[in-house]
């Protein structure tokens, strides 16, 4: 039986790969070309493109492991199996094989590899609606393989359909597998309510894509997706209802147990919170497109993530700060990614920072949420609200949670407002943040993503050579552009980056892509972004110009979507510079008709 996360990661990728997949590293957290979501939530988000018809350079069959943050289950952290942070097992086809290969392949990997016997499998398929067909062919596929059939259940759209990972992209129908981990035979019926069903696995069969007006239209290629929860599937294997009770956890909440003084029996819930929000507290912090708590955006949720352990953890009686010597047992437990190991003295220091902030504010904020709750009816005022969150660093939801103890409500009506007066954050996340991304390969965006490969190679020329790429965001409004540099620029430095990008577009210069092993295109002067993982064979993007000694203007590593010449960019405005981190600046550009 498979007993760690590292056997179980190990054992996913070499079937895979046996099976003719290449092992892709896994992506940032952090999406670079998709702002319709704060962080990567699934293994498909970066593959965007590819589940679109773009080809990818390692073939048309891949594997990997993902780290993903999901925010909207923050709430229901504390049971057994919610996580904000996760790692997914993935394979993918591009083209290739379609639905009988896909279960196949989850079923041989499962029966065969895992050793899980058959009579332990239940299933669920699409039942489909209005718009989309009934999967009778996945049924089909299933019984062949000699699951009952009373154990393959149809279900709605809302239980067996998948993506997109953002407002539009890629989706489809989908079929779910799930495991009997209560001891002794399973029912003969599958019974998808019952809990002792856990579901570990998902097959998506990528057919359509979803546009803004909300139409699916059938995709060029017919693709794979599949995913398999890392700590879901562990414990399952293991036979535990609990996830946190798993070799991922243990080493976790007995380091909690030991600072607490307390047994994590009649304390689920707390130590939970605290081990999963410092685990994705940590990818966060540890990630390199440098994340630090604020009060907009990814440092929202950050912060709300420590400062709700960090009460939890006061409510266990942990009087010292915690947060940093959890952190260390985490990183050990996660020791095979390298950024965690590169960047573990920003997170330690992060998270002792973050940690003696809230607390410095916590008990004058405790007061003072006494004072207004004895005042309020049923409900806290929106304005009372926004004080408790302005003043004294409380996140709303963690005003929520202690009026809840109350018996009383929020007004969150009145509190949205008063935030969007105050803070003016009507285009990051708490207000949708930019309508699209790059994972829409729309005209627009596609043009303002070669735009960058000239500002990129252009910020080089007019300050220093050493300028790297440090993170990026493309819409079909604007691009936005960080990279390594000392000091604001000036407006003369503006004009002149502006001037040179324009001459360059106007030059007409052919853009084209070759593939290339990733040493080989590193060696050529193909530029990459800081901190990212590539794998051994990779996508380079080239401006040709004949005036350039090397015959070249700019050259990257790239996925796509690009122009065939920049003649088809437009013209190229910068509206914004600005400072975003210790070192980091930004640059916020669109390109006019």
């Amino acid at each position: 039986m498979v007993k760690t996360r590292q056997e179980l990661i190990e054992f996913y990728l070499d079937f895979f790969n046996r099976n003719n997949h290449a092992i892709i590293p896994s992506a940032s957290i952090v999406p670079d070309n998709d702002s319709s979501v704060l962080f990567t939530t699934a293994g498909m988000q970066p593959l965007t493109p590819f589940l679109l018809g773009q080809k990818h350079p390692l073939g048309n069959r891949v594997c990997s492991v993902q780290k993903c943050i999901r925010t909207g289950d923050i709430e229901e952290v504390g049971d057994e199996v919610h996580h904000t942070f996760f790692e997914m097992l993935g394979n993918w086809s591009f083209g290739d094989y379609f639905k009988e290969e896909a279960i196949i392949y989850s079923f041989e990997f499962l029966t065969k590899f895992l050793g899980i016997p058959k009579e332990k499998l239940a299933v669920s398929c699409f039942s489909g609606d209005d718009s989309i067909e009934r999967d009778e062919v996945s049924f089909e596929i299933w019984g062949s393989l000699g699951i009952q059939r009373e154990r393959i259940k149809f279900l709605p759209r809302e239980n067996n359909w998948w993506g997109p990972a953002g407002e539009t992209g890629p989706c489809g129908p989908d079929t779910e597998i799930f495991y009997w981990t209560k001891k002794g035979k399973a029912p003969k019926v599958f019974d998808p309510i019952d809990k002792n069903w856990v579901e570990i696995w998902n097959d998506v069969f990528m057919q359509y894509e979803k546009t803004k007006d909300q139409r699916y239209l059938m995709l060029k290629q017919k693709n794979v997706d599949t995913g398999m929860g890392v700590e879901r599937t562990l414990a399952a294997l293991n036979g535990l209802q609990d996830n946190y009770r798993s070799s991922i956890f243990l080493p976790v909440i007995k380091e909690i147990e030991k600072l607490s003084r307390k047994k994590y029996e009649g304390n689920e819930k707390g130590m939970r919170i605290i081990a999963d929000h410092l685990r994705a507290s940590a990818f966060i912090l540890g990630d390199d497109h440098s994340i630090k708590p604020s009060n907009i955006g990814r440092g929202y949720v950050l912060r709300r993530l420590i400062r709700r352990a960090v009460k939890y953890g006061l409510a266990l009686g942990i009087k010292d700060n915690f947060c940093k010597v959890v952190g260390k047992v985490i990183i050990e437990q996660y020791n095979d990614y390298d950024e965690l190991k590169r960047n573990k003295k920003i997170i330690f220091e992060e998270l002792e920072k973050e940690e003696k902030r809230f607390k410095e504010t916590l008990e004058k904020g405790i007061k003072k949420f006494e004072e207004i709750c004895k005042l309020a009816s049923n409900k806290i005022s929106g304005e009372n609200a926004f004080l408790l969150f302005q003043s004294y660093g409380f996140p709303v939801e963690m005003t929520l949670e202690l009026a809840e103890e109350k018996g009383k409500g929020v007004d969150l009506e009145s509190y949205k407002l008063e935030f969007e007066r105050h803070q003016k954050l009507s285009r990051t996340s708490s207000a949708g943040m930019f309508k699209s991304g790059l994972a829409d390969s729309g005209e627009k965006t596609t043009r303002l993503h070669t735009a960058t490969h000239l500002l990129n190679e252009v910020l080089r020329k007019v300050l220093e050579d050493k300028i790297r790429q440090r993170g990026s965001n493309i819409t079909s409004e604007r691009l936005r552009f960080d990279f390594n540099f000392s000091r604001k620029l000036t407006d003369e430095e503006i004009k002149d980056i502006e001037k040179i990008v324009n001459e360059k577009i106007n030059s007409e210069l052919k853009v084209i892509r070759e593939e290339m092993a990733l040493k080989e295109a590193v060696s050529s002067g193909a530029q990459s972004e800081f901190g990212a993982k590539y794998p051994e064979k990779v996508s380079v993007y080239t401006i040709l110009d004949k005036k350039e000694k090397k015959g070249w203007f700019s050259k990257e590593v790239c996925t796509g979507p690009h122009v065939g010449n920049t003649k088809e960019i437009g013209k190229f405005k910068i509206i914004k510079e600005e400072g975003v981190a210790a070192g980091i600046r930004r640059i916020k550009a669109v390109v006019l008709d």
